[in-house]
């Protein structure tokens, strides 16, 4: 089943040369048509397939894992008002709760990507995180070197801090991943239009989701787990 018509990659094609509120909205029934509609299906059935096959206890809707359209120019030097994608991720906090590991994908000009890990933690759950990570360095090394993570994503990406917690120096030698502030992986595909009007997108959707669930999973032991005395 195709999800999208070639529009959907035109109309963001033709947002990037007029990417100002005139033009959208004299274009916004386009986009409400085959761009909005398209995206919140695709994204509802995916929810759906993970439920059923991974995570019953996901207890999500469309709208709160979707991201406006809207940019947010407040503190932007970039004042265009509007994203050349759309983008959701699916996870049991939605597009509201940054910390809770998901599965982030994103559809528009330039590339389509899915990913997923932990991106934005406080400092609680980036101690938890490492303390799991200390306390299981065989699974980390594992679930680096998986086959089909390192099919779809390579490697765990994310800023690095430059000096540790004592409790975790020891470690950093033989896993350099503990210094990192942010655990995420990526996979970005420039053919945009040839990916996006596949029959089984979903089921390529769901491939990149299946590569990454044991690491998805680890980050939710770690950020569930007990909660360390922070020093």
């Amino acid at each position: 089943m195709a999800y999208f018509s070639q529009d959907y990659a035109d109309f963001f094609k033709e947002l990037a040369a007029n990417n100002h509120k005139d033009w959208f909205h004299a274009n916004k029934k386009r986009y409400e048509k085959n761009v909005k509609a398209p995206f919140e299906a695709f994204v509802a059935d995916l929810i759906k397939a993970i439920q059923t096959h991974h995570d019953p206890d996901l207890d999500l809707t469309p709208k709160e894992a979707i991201f406006r359209i809207n940019r947010d120019i407040r503190f932007s030097k970039n004042k265009e008002p509007y994203k050349l994608n759309r983008s959701a991720i699916i996870s049991r906090g939605g597009r509201r709760e940054k910390q809770i590991p998901g599965f982030y994908l994103q559809l528009g000009v330039g590339f389509l990507s899915f990913g997923g890990g932990a991106y934005q933690l406080d400092k609680e759950a980036l101690h938890r995180v490492r303390r799991y990570m200390a306390d299981h360095p065989e699974q980390v090394e594992a679930l680096l070197t998986a086959p089909a993570f390192v099919q779809y994503y390579h490697t765990i990406q994310g800023e690095a801090n430059k000096r540790l917690p004592k409790e975790f120096k020891a470690f950093q030698e033989q896993l350099p991943l503990i210094a990192n502030k942010q655990f995420y992986y990526m996979a970005h595909y420039e053919e945009v239009e040839e990916h996006l009007l596949r029959d089984d997108l979903l089921d390529w959707a769901l491939a990149h989701y299946r590569a990454a669930l044991d690491w998805q999973q680890f980050l939710t032991d770690a950020f569930y787990a007990k909660a360390p005395e922070l020093d």
